[in-house]
């Protein structure tokens, strides 16, 4: 049976609903599916009762950005209950300063002269938290962009015209906190480090492990499957767990599926197994 253990609703920046995400593994034939929307818990007692019904597991969790000045590390966080807890409670910190770094996009685009009101991305978004997604699928709309990555790689990508940046965790606060809330933490998509070569990654997964990092995605949507076999080999020699997930966002990431990725994605239930062994 396979997993995927890394997947976005409506609850943040994804565009289906967290039911319609279950929906989807379930028809992907997946045991088991986590809901790791962006700095909420808020979609997982909507996908929890959706998995009741379908039969297949829903771990809970959520997808945090940390402070790293090579790139993009993002921890995903496995086993996050919703409720009170060091991370659950910290999460609203997290959800204010993305609110704050919003209202600064919004001002950065329109003195750039691009008419997008704020109140039209919080319509975007619905009820979820807001992210740079919302503010793409405005701007495309709007037809001042084709598309959502041209967004991001003219406007909103970091250092482009409309980046605005947020008060972020720094990597050991994030990986203790969920520690201490009985959580297990995973390295997202480590090729958005901005690193160079194995000597920099593995400098940087053995800092992570002492700090008490448990896993890192190796089976990801944007991998071949010779780098996923790869890194599964590298990260266990640093004494990390491999994890895996499509990271799916729905029409905010055209062509990745829940469980399948592009198409060739496969994370083996033995790889959620191990990661529940390291729950605190």
């Amino acid at each position: 049976m396979a997993v995927d253990l890394h997947a976005h609703s409506t609850a943040s920046d994804g565009t289906e609903p967290p039911s319609q995400v279950v929906r989807l593994a379930a028809r992907a034939g997946l045991s088991a599916i986590a809901l790791t929307d962006h700095d909420t818990l808020e979609g997982v007692g909507e996908a929890r009762s959706e998995a009741e019904r379908h039969g297949i597991e829903l771990i809970p969790g959520t997808e945090l950005s940390c402070e790293w000045d090579r790139g993009g590390l993002h921890v995903v966080v496995l086993f996050l209950e919703p409720g009170r807890g060091p991370l659950q409670d910290r999460l609203a910190y997290l959800r204010e300063a993305r609110h704050r770094r919003n209202r600064d996009i919004a001002r950065r685009l329109s003195e750039l002269g691009l008419d997008i009101d704020y109140p039209e991305v919080l319509v975007e978004a619905g009820s979820g938290s807001v992210g740079r997604p919302h503010f793409a699928a405005v701007m495309k709309r709007k037809g001042y962009v084709p598309d959502i990555s041209t967004a991001f790689r003219e406007y909103l990508g970091a250092g482009k015209p409309a980046y605005a940046a947020r008060r972020l965790l720094d990597p050991e606060e994030a990986i203790g906190l969920a520690r201490c809330s009985g959580a297990v933490t995973v390295l997202a998509h480590p090729h958005t480090l901005g690193l160079n070569n194995a000597r920099e990654y593995a400098s940087t997964f053995r800092w992570l492990a002492a700090m008490g990092l448990i896993g890192v995605e190796c089976f990801y949507s944007e991998y071949d499957p010779a780098t996923r076999r790869k890194m599964e080999r590298s990260v266990r020699s640093f004494g990390l767990l491999p994890s895996g997930g499509s990271d799916f966002h729905g029409d905010y990431k055209p062509g990745i599926g829940v469980g399948v990725g592009r198409g060739d994605l496969e994370v083996p239930d033995r790889v959620l197994e191990a990661l529940r062994d390291r729950i605190p």
